[in-house]
């Protein structure tokens, strides 16, 4: 039994050793089991590669909608029976060094984790299908995630890249320019929300006509503006369009503005009727009293966007700041592109409308 037991571990070292390399795996799997007389047969899976499909196009969806990251595998060549995997779904780090863990399933044994809990669940047409599904998509959801079929020690995996269709919008507080530094933006575009966007995210509104002379913080921690029409004060008249880069700063000691993102909504975003104009204290309690809230100016813009919101009445949101949509430009509503236009911060006794945000 010692001789036919060296032997064995002979004959899996030279076969392991003689497998070619690929992008799957190849494995020599070598499976122990009993008998009916005690006596344990070895069973070999030579040369058997897994592979896992994933699209190579990025997928697009929208907050608070459901979305599909397809995901299914086969073996080469094609087993006769199926095998007890394991399925696990991870979320990766913006540089792909680091996984924040999705869900594991084995059978019908699952379980999601953190902020995935209850929005998460495989789907499975097919044996070999084990697509995730994330409902209620929220706006942090967007990014790469990683399918990975665990075959006892082996293991094969496949990306699916995430993006929400969004808005993005350059903002500044009410104390002024250039005074956020990276946390302080970060909160800022939280609390409008919103959250703070990739280089992704901002290239893509520059790619479609975004143009902003003043420097914001991006995710990455870097800071950037988007300039379509270059001009002497954003860089020189004689640079070609681009979104200008001034590489990464202190993210505790330099100050600048921010770029945030924001995407569909839940609910609507209106503009209050009301027979008086109304100071900034009258206009967040007129909201109340119509069983709303005052809204924030991340749900003005993403309304704009989606919706078509166009009102041509200077009103308050929630930070103190006034401002209207124009999705539909005309005379003595501003320049002759849609937008929303920005009345800054006025003093709060000042009389304006109001943009109200109630859930649907």
């Amino acid at each position: 039994m010692i001789l036919i037991g060296l032997f064995a571990i002979h004959l899996l070292a030279c076969t392991t050793s003689g497998l070619p390399f690929y992008n799957g795996f190849y494995y020599d799997h070598i499976l122990n089991n009993k008998t009916g007389n005690g006596i344990e047969e070895v069973i070999h899976f030579n040369g058997v590669k897994l592979v896992v499909n994933t699209p190579d196009d990025a997928l697009f969806g929208y907050r608070g909608g459901n979305i599909t990251l397809p995901c299914t595998f086969h073996y080469e060549p094609k087993l006769s029976s199926p095998r007890r995997l394991r399925v696990k779904w991870s979320k990766l780090h913006k540089d792909n060094t680091k996984e924040r863990d999705v869900m594991v399933a084995i059978g019908l044994r699952h379980r999601s984790f953190a902020e995935y809990k209850g929005r998460v669940h495989l789907h499975q047409t097919v044996p070999s299908e084990v697509s995730l599904v994330i409902t209620d998509l929220r706006l942090e959801d967007y990014g790469k995630y990683k399918c990975e079929i665990i075959d006892g020690l082996e293991d094969e995996s496949g990306i699916v890249e995430l993006e929400l269709r969004g808005v993005v919008f350059p903002y500044q507080p009410h104390h002024g320019r250039y005074q956020l530094n990276f946390h302080d933006a970060k909160k800022a575009c939280e609390g409008q929300d919103s959250m703070i966007a990739s280089f992704e995210q901002l290239f893509k509104a520059w790619e479609e006509g975004l143009d902003w002379c003043n420097a914001g913080w991006v995710m990455d921690g870097t800071v950037q503006y988007p300039i379509t029409l270059p001009r002497e004060p954003c860089g020189g008249k004689d640079m070609a369009p681009g979104v200008r880069n001034y590489g990464e700063r202190h993210k505790h000691l330099h100050r600048y503005d921010v770029f945030c993102f924001s995407s569909a909504l839940k609910g609507k975003v209106y503009f209050l009727e009301h027979p008086d104009k109304l100071n900034f204290d009258e206009a967040k309690a007129a909201c109340v009293e119509d069983g709303a809230q005052i809204a924030k100016v991340g749900q003005l813009f993403a309304a704009w966007k989606f919706l078509d919101l166009d009102r041509c009445d200077a009103a308050w949101l929630d930070d103190g700041s006034v401002r209207y949509p124009i999705a539909f430009p005309r005379p003595n509503c501003g320049p002759p592109e849609p937008g929303v236009r920005s009345f800054g911060f006025p003093g709060r006794h000042k009389k304006f409308g109001v943009f109200c945000y109630k859930m649907s």
